[in-house]
């Protein structure tokens, strides 16, 4: 498994190369797969279809192979991905300095997904928020561009402002009035919104729809602590991370209310996708990237079937 359990991301180049090993491994991994007819030759060429201009050939590939390719450039992308992600206080979870928690898998997440949109010259853009969108960049597939949003990640893992809200449903609403052309919209949230109104996040997920794009919900969880809660019998103080309010308890004491309001929480969000479809992925921190690469392709597929 692709998990890193004493993962470095104390530069922007660590940042690159745990990406590049997410993205190497998925690779051999699908080689060995049912999934292993999916696109995953990468060259930046394509071949000459005869009668187009002779501009853009490669001599020097032709050379060695015998055969005409062109060189592919930036205008050519096959698909626009704008990946999104939720970065409020309670994607820190958990505080534990020797874990992941959901906000740095959820960046880890994008930078690998990044990396492998780059290789097949697919444009990516990035789209950061918590009470408000933060950054919000166009879709391009060149090296410099991937360079830069890799930047903002970094700058966000290493962001450690408390208590900052989430208001998915105004940001939500931005970002599909920002995204015009057809795209693949990748959201990795939580989905613990400060608003107590179901409704209109969900509507703000339907908004995503608009103007016919693909739209995956990367619902991000540990999911032993904060769907299972898998805590051991004893006191523990509780603290809200947006809000700061804390509550000391015995786990045993509320674990079964707790599941059972987590499970109409998740059972309503599983609906609602599917009324509005859209993917929902459980993306457990624990689980590892292959299957948020795996869902990009699978949808890359379709969208460009």
């Amino acid at each position: 498994m692709e998990f890193f359990e004493n993962y470095d991301l104390k530069s922007l180049d660590n940042l690159d190369l745990l990406a590049k090993q997410v993205v190497e491994g998925f690779i051999i991994g699908l080689h060995k797969s049912p999934f292993h007819g999916f696109s995953v030759e990468f060259a930046e060429h394509r071949l000459y279809n005869p009668g187009e201009s002779t501009k853009n050939i490669d001599w020097k590939v032709y050379a060695r192979t015998d055969k005409l390719f062109t060189k592919r450039f930036e205008e050519e992308t096959n698909l626009r991905c704008q990946i999104v992600v939720d970065c409020s206080s309670s994607m820190y979870f958990p505080e534990d300095k020797n874990r992941m928690n959901k906000l740095v898998f959820s960046s880890l997440a994008a930078a690998s997904l990044m990396n492998l949109l780059k290789k097949q010259r697919d444009a990516f853009g990035l789209s950061l928020f918590d009470s408000a969108v933060n950054i919000h960049t166009q879709c391009r597939s060149s090296t410099s561009h991937y360079r830069l949003l890799l930047t903002y990640l970094d700058q966000l893992i290493h962001d450690t402002t408390p208590q900052k809200k989430t208001f998915a449903t105004d940001a939500l609403h931005q970002i599909a009035d920002s995204v015009h052309r057809r795209s693949l919209i990748m959201v990795f949230s939580d989905m613990f919104d400060t608003s107590e109104n179901s409704d209109k996040l969900f509507a703000a997920l339907q908004h995503l729809k608009h103007n016919k794009h693909e739209v995956v919900l990367f619902h991000t969880v540990d999911k032993s602590l904060e769907l299972d809660f898998e805590f051991e019998n004893r006191p523990y103080e509780f603290i809200d991370m947006e809000s700061g309010e804390k509550v000391k308890l015995q786990s045993n004491q509320v674990k079964e209310y707790y599941q059972t309001k987590l499970k109409a929480f998740t059972d309503d969000l599983k609906a609602k996708c599917l009324q509005y479809k859209i993917d929902l992925v459980e993306a457990d921190i624990r689980k590892g990237f292959h299957p948020i690469l795996q869902n990009y392709l699978v949808k890359r597929t379709k969208m460009n079937a």
